[in-house]
């Protein structure tokens, strides 16, 4: 049986909560089931009060719990657990004198201080307080003073730590919310210590719960110096401490997964935690697949989208709306073609609307009814047996097509942003950058009929500029720079990125494609969007199917090469030594090795802003290396493991995301792994999931105008 995933472990948690934190009366499968796409609400029992009727209950969140909640539950979903509104804590509140208050908030005093006066005014009738993670003592000292002053102690009846402060964008992918700027504050020379710190102690609680959510103590992975060897070491010292100290840890408790009580290393995860530095380009590059390109040009957030759709397809001269989607995995359609390449997304949502109009006229058909809408009305020619099975089949046919429906608007605004900014060409560019000589780079940057965003060619140049062999002057440096600005790019962020370069080039590793490139020139790549005009489903009125037929032509028909990224290397050199290349196993052969269960004790670690070097590496700011640390011995090199969690510091990628799970699929595959043996898993976060844009414009180029 597959392990649950990192999503389905924090739904079933956020689920207890929601319960008052009593074991879930059904299995969580029931509320919250990815395959489920009716749109039906949950079939959730909320537990009972003592008359036998529902408990319900007022949610109250702070911004980072309302970011973990709203990832993976709906309103319905909380509805069908008892939860009749949900607040922000900082918004103006009512009294609701008779139902209880759920808080899920970080420990901060203000959070505190908000609680403690909705227990004064008697805003609710109990409270039952979840923090997001620990509460330090002294606040908790704090907190319990405020309330034996104001005299609602009566009021609380429950106070849990619960180890969620991270988001869940998708089963297996995960960031911390610290928002997009935690690249600049380790980077930067102006980043203040305390800044620093802080940081870091975030990071280290928030990896804390990944791990405690997962039931599983891993091993710990890390480059010597910088922030991720910082990182690693208080993370080993908080576990270390954690198991030495409690009776009855978080690991040991009921539910938790039996390789944590003993087993091999191999039986338990390794955490590779890295520097964003150790590659900059999947924070740049354009991508080809659905999830990256949805991230890319309809900037997702928190898995919800805006995107243009017209008011009216006949009418396009009515104007167009601004419509917002959530991309959950209820859809079906996301879970099967997130990770996959656009043009077969296209074949996709044509084979489904194939399927949908046939299951369609299957059942009218047997009803006795012309059409779907038909089945409403009376009509004396349906069946009743018919009309019952049909009636019955009705509202899984309209998630269906609402869910179609949807894909075919996001489609359609994604294919918008490929042909405007040529996203295909310079994906295409992309794939090869490396082959790409100086005059190229020139004349494409010179080229005003290469898309109609600037970024785009920075972006691309600077993939270009950390990946050349070339020698690349100061002279050919400065008319780069006059043909991006000439090109309306802003090129701050060259100032910083010329620093990093050689930092970065040392441990990137360029990899060779295992096929070559699929191009078609009939264009059947994107036969699913070309036939969708065709399809007598209702589903596309009027001027849509031509959109489609405009919006493709002149869009470049291939499928990417199957390529490992540096991250990918990495993390096979340290999950599967064995098949490897030897270059991969070069680069992380003197990673440091920590494991929190084993006898050997770690010293206390300086504070971050204690290690910082202003000139490690020519880049201001970096944190220097901490001494000697533990250097993993031959057999722990040479460890295999079939699970891994890799954590990057500074900012994280949907294409490093989508890279890792390819790797994973195609070697458990290429290893022969047959039913019941461990599959390969690689759980990726960061400490918040950024695009190229605000990557660029917000790090990149305000690092690069400190250095000027």
């Amino acid at each position: 049986m597959q392990s649950q995933s990192l999503r389905d472990r924090q739904v079933a948690s956020l689920e207890k909560i929601l319960n008052l934190n009593h074991a879930s009366p059904e299995p969580s499968a029931v509320h919250h089931d990815p395959l489920a796409a009716n749109g039906l609400i949950p079939k959730a029992t909320p537990i009972l009060n003592s008359d036998g009727d529902p408990i319900w209950k007022v949610l109250v969140f702070d911004n980072l719990g309302r970011d973990v909640i709203s990832s993976v539950l709906r309103v319905n979903d909380l509805r069908g657990w008892g939860v009749t509104i949900h607040l922000n804590i900082n918004s103006p509140r009512h009294p609701i004198p008779d139902v209880p208050v759920l808080y899920l908030v970080e420990p901060t005093a203000a959070n505190l201080t908000l609680i403690n006066q909705d227990l004064s005014k008697s805003l609710y009738s109990e409270a039952y307080i979840n923090f997001l993670s620990s509460i330090p003592r002294p606040l908790m000292e704090d907190f319990a003073a405020q309330i034996a002053e104001a005299g609602t102690a009566e009021s609380i009846s429950q106070v849990y730590d619960q180890y969620l402060n991270f988001v869940v964008a998708e089963p297996d992918l995960f960031s911390l919310g610290l928002g997009k700027e935690t690249y600049w504050t380790l980077n930067s020379a102006n980043a203040k210590d305390e800044e620093i710190d802080t940081l870091v102690e975030r990071i280290v609680s928030g990896l804390f719960s990944v791990v405690v959510t997962m039931g599983v103590i891993p091993i710990i992975r890390c480059p010597r110096g910088g922030a991720a060897e910082m990182i690693a070491a208080k993370l080993d010292r908080k576990l270390r401490d954690h198991i030495l100290n409690s009776k009855d840890n978080l690991f040991s408790t009921q539910g938790q997964r039996s390789s944590t009580t003993g087993g091999t290393p191999s039986s338990r995860p390794v955490l590779v935690i890295v520097d964003r530095n150790v590659d900059l380009i999947p924070m740049l590059s354009h991508s080809w697949t659905y999830q990256s390109l949805v991230h890319d040009v309809l900037k997702m957030h928190l898995n919800r989208i805006t995107v243009e759709t017209p008011i009216d397809e006949d009418k396009p001269a009515k104007g167009r709306t601004k419509r917002a989607y959530d991309l959950t995995s209820k859809d079906f359609f996301w879970s099967r073609n997130a990770g996959v390449p656009f043009p077969q997304v296209a074949e996709d949502i044509d084979t489904e609307l194939t399927k949908y109009k046939d299951d369609a006229n299957e059942i009218t058909q047997k009803a006795g009814a012309s059409s779907l809408e038909d089945l409403q009305t009376d009509n004396p020619n349906t069946s009743a047996q018919h009309l019952k099975a049909a009636i019955t089949l009705l509202p899984e046919l309209r998630e269906r097509k609402a869910v179609l429906d949807m894909h075919m608007n996001i489609a359609t605004a994604l294919l918008k942003g490929i042909k405007d900014r040529q996203l295909d060409n310079f994906f295409q560019i992309e794939e090869s950058i490396t082959k790409q000589t100086k005059a190229m780079m020139l004349e494409l940057l010179n080229d005003s009929s290469k898309g109609n965003q600037p970024l785009d060619k920075l972006r691309l140049f600077i993939i270009w500029f950390l990946s050349t062999e070339q020698e690349v002057s100061r002279t050919d440096m400065e008319r780069f720079e006059e043909a991006l600005t000439k090109a309306g790019a802003d090129t701050t962020a060259l100032v910083y990125v010329k620093k990093v370069r050689e930092v970065t080039r040392m441990t990137m590793m360029t990899s060779a494609p295992t096929q070559p490139a699929q191009q078609s020139t009939g264009g059947e790549l994107f036969k699913g969007f070309s036939s969708i005009s065709n399809r007598l489903t209702g589903q596309l009125p009027g001027a849509l199917g031509t959109n489609f037929e405009n919006l493709i032509s002149g869009v470049k028909n291939f499928l990417p090469v199957n390529k490992d990224i540096t991250i990918t290397k990495i993390v096979e050199s340290l999950m599967d030594p064995t098949s490897a290349s030897s270059s991969a196993i070069a680069k992380t052969e003197d990673y440091l090795y920590f494991d929190p269960r084993s006898a050997n004790a770690r010293g206390t670690m300086p504070a971050p802003s204690q290690a910082r070097l202003q000139q490690a590496n020519g880049i201001p700011g970096a944190l220097g290396s901490l001494g000697p640390g533990t250097q993993a011995s031959f057999g722990q090199r040479r460890q295999g493991f079939s699970e891994a969690i890799v954590f990057t510091v500074g900012g994280g990628s949907m294409d490093e995301y989508g890279n890792l799970q390819d790797w994973a699929k195609r070697t458990s595959v290429a290893s022969g792994t047959t039913a019941g043996a461990p599959k390969r898993r690689v759980v990726y976060g960061s400490t918040e999931i950024v695009n190229a844009e605000d990557f660029v414009v917000g790090e990149l180029a305000r690092l690069g105008q400190e250095d000027r």
